[in-house]
C-alpha cells in the first residue's frame, strides 16, 4: 500500500526551518539573528492533480494551515471525508499559513499525497511537490521538527567557595533540567565549552538567571555548567541532549591508538554539527554556512551517507527567488553551493533533486555572471565578502582561488545541463575559456606556482590557489609535483592555521601520495587538540599557544568554537585515501578500492557506499576487502580484482 506524505512547495520546508536555524544564535543574553539576508517560505500555495477513478472512494484532505479544497469545482473543508468518483476528479487545494510551512496530506484508497501532485504559488508554473520521508503520519506538522532526546547526568560535581561546577562527559546540545532539593531560590546558570568559560560569569557566552522554578531553559551547547554562590545540596541538574538521529555507518580502527582517538572525536564532533542541517558549530553561530557545509558533504559521504541532510542543507542555503545577495554574503560560498550539488549528485545519483533545484542553480549562475570583469574573472562588489580563508593573502582585484571555484561552477553546470537539457556544451566552453585565462594571468613561471592576484603587481604566492590547482585538475601531473615542491612542502610559504583549509591541503597531499606526512599532521594538529583536553575538535588551533590562550577568537575572549564541523575532516581523509574508497561513476555504479597499507601496521575499517558498505582489513601481511554491492574494483600491488557482493577478496603484497 502506498503511503501518504505531507506535501509542500519544493524547498519551502527547508527554507522555513533554515530561517529558524539562522535565528538560533544566542550571545550573552540576546538572540543574534544571522546578519545576512534570510528568506521565509511561501505563505500561500495551490496543489493540483487529476484522477480518473474506476470506482467510488472516500478521500480526506488534512492540512496544518488555513484554506479549503475543491473537487470538480465544489468546495470542501479540510478534515471532512468526501466520497468522490467514479470518473474524472479534478483536485485543487488552497493552503495558506502566515507562520509556518503550508502543507497538506491526502488520504484515500488510490488518491494520496505523493510525488504526483503539483504545486504553484499563483505566479509561477506548477512544479512537482516537495516532501520528506520523515513526514508521513497524520499527527505530524511539517512546521515543527521533533528532536530525538537522551538524558545525561553530570559525571563530576565540584563545590568550592565560589559555587558549584557540573561537568558532563562531553559536549552536548541540550536543555538543562534543574531541581532544588531544599526549595527554590534564585540562581544563575553559567555555561561553557570549557571550565574556564563556565567559571567566567561575566564573559561566558551563555548564562541564565532562574527567577522561578518553572522558568524555561532554552537549548544550548555546553560541557560545563557553573552555578555561582551555590552549594551542591541546593541544586541538581541533568541535560536533555536533543539531536537528529542520523546513524553512523562507518567504523575505523588501526594500530595507531592516537589516530583511533582522533577518529572517535571527529565522529562525535560531526554528529553534533549534523542536525536538521549541517551547521558550522554548536555553541557560537549555529548558522548554516555554505563553505562549512561543502566540506560536510564530503565527510557525510564517508560517515553517514545520509542523502536527506545534503538536500535539506542545499535547499536552505539558496532560499527563494530572486537572489539578492551572495550566500552568507560570501562570493566563494555561493560557488561552493553550486559545486556542492555536483558532489551530491555524484554521490547519490539523485536526478530528482537536481532537476528540482536546477532553476535556482541557473539563477545563481546568472547572479555570478553579473560581476565578471573584462577578462571573464569574478570580482567582489560592494557588500560582498571575498573570504577564501582566514589568511594573509593578496585580495586585490580578481584573485586566483575564486576563478578556480568559478571554473568548477561551469563544470558543474555542464553536467547539470547534460542531465536536465541533454546538452552541457555551452558551459563546457565557458570552462575551457576560463581555465585558459587562469593559466595566462595567474601562472608564474619564475615562482613555479599560481599567484594570488596580478592586479597589485606583488605576485604573492599562498597555498590556497595552488591546493585548488591540484584538487580540481588545473595542473597536470608534472606541475602538481612542482606545486608540492614549491608551495605545499615549502616552509617559506605561510602555513595554513585553520582546519577549514587544512582539509583541502591534506587532501591535496593525500592525492599526491604523501600519506606519512598527512598522518603526522593529523597526529600533531588534531592530536595537539586532544593533548589539551579536547573532547570535540575546534574551529582553529595554534599549537604555539598555551591551553589558557586557546579560547579567544574574533576579539572575543570565548569566541572560538570548540566543536566545529570543518574540524572533522580526518574522517574523509581516512575513508577516501587511507582506506582508498573512491567512486568512479555516479552513485557508485562503479568504484575503486585502493588501500594505503604502508602507513598503518594494521587497519580495520568499514565505509558506506550507495546502497551498501565496503570493509577493508589489513593485518601487516594480508589485505581483505569485501563489498556488499556490485561495481567495485580492488586495486592493489599492481593488480585489479573484481569485488563481487558478499565475496571477500584476499591478497598479499
Amino acid at each position: 500500500m502506498n503511503t501518504s506524505h505531507w506535501i509542500w512547495y519544493p524547498g519551502d520546508f527547508e527554507i522555513y526551518h533554515g530561517m529558524l536555524q539562522n535565528f538560533s544564535r544566542e550571545e550573552r543574553g540576546f538572540i543574534w539573528p544571522a546578519y545576512y539576508h534570510l528568506d521565509d517560505c511561501r505563505k500561500h500555495v495551490r496543489f493540483t492533480r487529476e484522477y480518473d477513478l474506476e470506482k467510488e472512494e472516500t478521500v480526506t484532505v488534512y492540512a496544518n494551515c488555513l484554506g479549503y479544497y475543491r473537487i470538480n469545482d465544489v468546495k470542501k473543508r479540510f478534515g471532512e471525508p468526501v466520497v468522490c468518483g467514479p470518473g474524472k476528479q479534478k483536485f485543487e487545494i488552497y493552503a495558506g499559513m502566515p507562520a509556518g510551512v503550508p502543507s497538506v496530506r491526502i488520504e484515500g484508497e488510490t488518491i494520496i499525497s505523493d510525488r504526483g501532485w503539483m504545486a504553484d504559488d499563483f505566479v509561477s508554473n506548477p512544479v512537482p511537490v516537495g516532501y520528506n520521508e520523515i513526514y508521513t503520519r497524520r499527527e505530524q506538522d511539517p512546521s515543527v521538527w521533533v528532536y530525538d532526546e537522551k538524558e545525561y547526568l553530570p559525571t563530576e560535581v565540584h563545590e568550592d567557595e565560589t559555587g558549584v561546577l557540573f561537568v558532563f562527559e562531553t559536549e552536548l546540545t541540550a536543555i538543562l533540567k534543574a531541581e532544588f532539593p531544599e526549595g527554590f531560590r534564585e540562581m544563575t546558570l553559567c555555561y561553557g565549552e570549557s571550565e574556564t568559560e563556565a567559571r567566567d560569569t561575566v564573559n561566558c557566552y551563555y548564562s541564565q538567571t532562574l527567577h522561578a522554578p518553572e522558568d524555561e531553559i532554552i537549548r544550548r551547547a555546553f560541557r560545563y555548567v557553573f552555578v555561582p554562590d551555590a552549594h551542591k545540596d541546593e541544586i541538581s541538574i541533568k541535560a536533555v541532549h536533543q539531536y537528529v538521529d542520523i546513524p553512523v555507518r562507518a567504523a575505523f580502527s588501526s594500530s595507531d591508538a592516537l589516530i583511533n582517538k582522533i577518529w572517535d572525536v571527529a565522529v562525535w564532533t560531526f554528529q553534533l554539527c549534523s542536525g536538521i542541517f549541517f551547521i558550522d558549530g554548536v555553541k557560537r553561530d549555529r548558522w548554516i554556512w555554505s563553505g562549512d557545509a561543502y566540506q560536510s558533504y564530503f565527510v557525510n559521504q564517508y560517515l553517514m551517507f545520509d542523502e536527506d541532510i545534503n538536500r535539506r542543507t542545499l535547499w536552505a542555503l539558496i532560499g527563494n527567488s530572486p537572489i539578492r545577495q551572495h550566500i552568507n554574503t560570501i562570493v566563494d560560498y555561493s560557488m561552493y553551493w553550486v559545486i556542492g550539488i555536483l558532489n551530491h549528485y555524484r554521490m547519490t545519483g539523485d536526478e530528482e533533486f537536481v532537476k528540482a533545484i536546477y532553476p535556482r542553480m541557473a539563477e545563481m549562475m546568472d547572479f555570478l555572471g553579473g560581476q565578471l570583469d573584462e577578462n571573464g574573472f569574478i570580482v567582489g562588489r560592494e557588500g560582498d565578502w571575498i573570504f577564501v580563508d582566514w589568511a594573509d593573502m593578496d585580495k586585490t582585484g580578481a584573485i586566483c582561488a575564486e576563478q578556480m571555484l568559478l571554473a568548477m561552477c561551469y563544470r558543474t553546470m555542464a553536467q547539470a545541463d547534460e542531465l536536465v537539457k541533454g546538452d552541457g556544451s555551452a558551459w563546457e566552453k565557458k570552462y575551457e575559456a576560463l581555465t585558459a585565462q587562469i593559466e595566462k594571468f595567474y601562472w608564474n613561471e619564475e615562482k613555479g606556482a599560481y599567484i594570488d592576484s596580478f592586479s597589485s603587481g606583488k605576485n604573492s604566492v599562498t597555498r590556497h590557489a595552488n591546493i585548488f590547482a591540484i584538487l580540481f585538475g588545473f595542473a597536470d601531473d608534472e606541475r602538481k609535483e612542482l606545486l608540492m615542491k614549491n608551495v605545499i612542502e615549502n616552509d617559506e610559504i605561510p602555513q595554513i592555521t585553520t582546519p577549514y583549509f587544512k582539509f583541502y591541503e591534506l587532501e591535496a597531499m593525500c592525492a599526491m601520495g604523501r600519506f606519512g606526512a598527512v598522518k603526522a599532521m593529523m597526529e600533531s594538529y588534531w592530536g595537539g587538540m586532544l593533548s589539551q583536553g579536547a573532547v570535540t575538535f575546534w574551529e582553529e588551533f595554534d599549537p604555539e599557544k598555551k591551553p589558557e590562550e586557546q579560547y579567544e577568537m574574533y576579539g572575543d575572549p570565548f569566541g572560538k568554537s570548540f566543536c566545529h564541523a570543518w574540524a572533522a575532516s580526518p574522517i574523509y581523509l581516512l575513508g577516501r585515501y587511507f582506506a582508498g574508497i573512491s567512486l568512479a561513476d555516479t552513485a557508485y555504479k562503479s568504484f575503486v578500492v585502493k588501500p594505503e597499507t604502508e602507513t598503518f601496521e594494521t587497519m580495520n575499517c568499514t565505509f558506506p557506499v550507495k546502497g551498501g558498505l565496503v570493509s577493508v582489513k589489513w593485518d601487516e601481511k594480508m589485505l581483505t576487502v569485501e563489498s556488499s554491492v556490485a561495481g567495485g574494483t580492488l586495486v592493489y600491488g599492481g593488480k585489479k580484482y573484481v569485488l563481487e557482493p558478499g565475496k571477500p577478496v584476499q591478497t598479499t603484497k
